[in-house]
């Protein structure tokens, strides 16, 4: 369960770890896949507008949560290679607060800002659009601790070298939700209302999943006598490394809503399109994602006993399984783009999303490769520690998102707003390759604090 990645083949560790990652990420995704798939063909075009145009608006909400986790995993992970066990024992109490207190200002957020927040994305109110997405939303943001609860337990096992236990979680729980979307929604008639009931339950039995193999294999993870008293140099510790990845991804989450405002704009056709298409290029990512996050954990526990070495050699066999595996993914993507539109629409009454969708898996797929070194560079040096330069990298990007798709909207049109992601996956792919070969990033070693 537990894997030490100090020692042994440097690949076949990371790929080892990053398969029930990727497999898992896939069920994680599975949920907002189904879900989309359930309504746009059982519910309508309408109806899959409505809940595609508010997945910006849960995410930003939850960001800030999952960046905390996030940096409290490069702590664990670099603790657990060094061996220092009090100090992971209090990362993991010191992340139990942030997350309880957060996960509740962010229910509160979320349920007493909806209105508003609908109103900026500018969510159509004809056919019903924005009155439904404001049903599936009140109900999401009624049980987000789910969702937050398990990224938190699943940030704690994949950084001591456990990523099968959330793949085992997130298969159970998308069976569960597939399950209960289609009585929901086929066989009880509910809607977007029993779309976001069938989501919140799944991930609800996910977090529980983790909960229950974090309490039975605590010992392997050196988590017994537990005290459950916070340390405050601990919790700054995660708030110090875990802030610029969780305002990393704020802004990420806010450019997002920024270009989903522009969708939103361009009609119902538009925002279905990009609803089923950003679910078809979310789980062709899953390979590149996966690989980075497996990366950066090796990078963490390597980072942990200072060798750089073995990092480096890691980081060199992972960028031609990276490159290699995102040329794959960009074909399979560019033959199928048609077929797996049809997932989520029927082509008989929605040939026009189905046009603007195809249009964008073209302009995606072909960018995919720089996604996988960007991605290979920036986790190396976050599980390292440098999360300040991560951040960095995370606004460049986002600020080319934002900027490329104001700019080219007006002379190109919704192609325009497709074009701005590989343009700023380029602009952020450029710093975490100048500061990994700068040698900057050896100094961020947190375990040594």
């Amino acid at each position: 369960m537990v894997k030490d990645m100090t020692q042994g083949n440097p690949l076949k560790l990371i790929l080892g770890f990053a398969v029930p990652m990727l497999i898992g990420n896939i069920f994680q995704q599975i949920y907002n896949l189904v879900d989309a798939a359930v309504v746009g063909r059982y519910v309508g075009e309408n109806a899959l507008a409505a809940v595609g145009s508010t997945g910006s608006m849960l995410f930003f909400l939850v960001a800030f949560v999952g960046g905390l986790s996030g940096g409290a995993g490069i702590i664990i992970a670099q603790y657990f290679g060094s061996k220092r066990y009090d100090s992971l024992k209090k990362t993991v109490v010191a992340l139990f607060y942030i997350t309880t207190i957060l996960t509740a200002v962010s229910m509160l957020i979320g349920n007493l800002g909806l209105d508003f927040f609908l109103k900026v994305l500018e969510v159509p109110v004809e056919n019903n659009v924005r009155a439904d997405a404001k049903s599936y939303m009140n109900i999401m943001f009624k049980f987000i601790f789910g969702m937050t609860a398990f990224n938190a337990l699943a940030s704690i096992l994949r950084s001591v070298g456990d990523s099968k236990t959330p793949l085992y979680a997130l298969s159970v729980a998308s069976v569960l939700n597939i399950g209960l979307d289609l009585l929901f929604v086929i066989k009880f008639d509910m809607g977007v209302e029993g779309v976001a009931y069938a989501t919140i339950i799944a991930q609800l039995a996910s977090a529980f999943i983790c909960f229950i193999q974090l309490i039975r294999h605590r010992k392997e993870m050196y988590l017994t006598d537990i005290e459950w008293k916070p340390d405050m140099r601990i919790v700054w510790l995660i708030i110090k490394t875990g802030i610029p990845s969780a305002f990393q991804s704020c802004m990420i989450s806010l450019g997002g809503m920024s270009v989903q405002r522009l969708v939103n704009a361009a009609g119902s056709s538009a925002i279905a399109a990009y609803t089923a298409s950003t679910k078809i290029d979310t789980i062709a990512i899953q390979v590149i994602v996966s690989i980075g996050m497996s990366l950066s954990v090796f990078a963490g526990q390597n980072v942990g006993i200072g060798d750089y070495d073995r990092i480096k050699k890691a980081l060199k066999q992972t960028l031609i399984v990276m490159v290699g595996a995102s040329a794959a993914i960009a074909i399979i993507v560019l033959f199928t783009k048609s077929f797996l539109l049809t997932i989520f629409l029927d082509p008989s009454t929605a040939g026009e999303a189905m046009k603007i969708g195809e249009t964008y898996l073209s302009i995606i797929g072909v960018a995919y490769v720089i996604a996988g070194i960007m991605q290979s560079y920036q986790n190396v040096i976050r599980g390292a520690g440098d999360v300040e330069i991560c951040m960095v990298a995370g606004l460049a990007e986002l600020g080319a998102r934002i900027l490329f798709a104001y700019l080219l909207v007006g002379p190109l049109g919704i192609t325009g707003i497709w074009l701005a992601t590989p343009l700023s996956w380029g602009c952020g792919c450029i710093i975490p390759v100048v500061r990994y070969y700068s040698g900057k990033w050896k100094l961020k070693r947190i375990s040594t604090e």
